[in-house]
């Protein structure tokens, strides 16, 4: 029998009703989802910082006191 723990107390899934069933699943799927858009979130930052460094390195040397700010 699947042991589900929630608040730290272990519950019996098959003790759940089909409701509570339902809800679990539903966590389960946004949990999935959270974990799968924060991992595209996280290359979409390293894309963007590898970006952002190309641009600066093509960027022409300025005098002293000009300075070019990326946000």
């Amino acid at each position: 029998m699947p042991i589900i723990k929630i608040d730290n107390k272990e519950y019996e899934l098959d003790s759940f009703s089909n409701e509570a069933k339902a809800q679990l699943a539903s966590i389960q799927f946004v949990d999935n989802e959270i974990a799968r858009l924060q991992a595209q979130l996280a290359a979409m930052q390293t894309a963007r910082n590898t970006y952002a460094n190309a641009l600066t390195s093509l960027l022409p040397v300025l005098g002293a006191g000009d300075t070019i700010k990326l946000s």
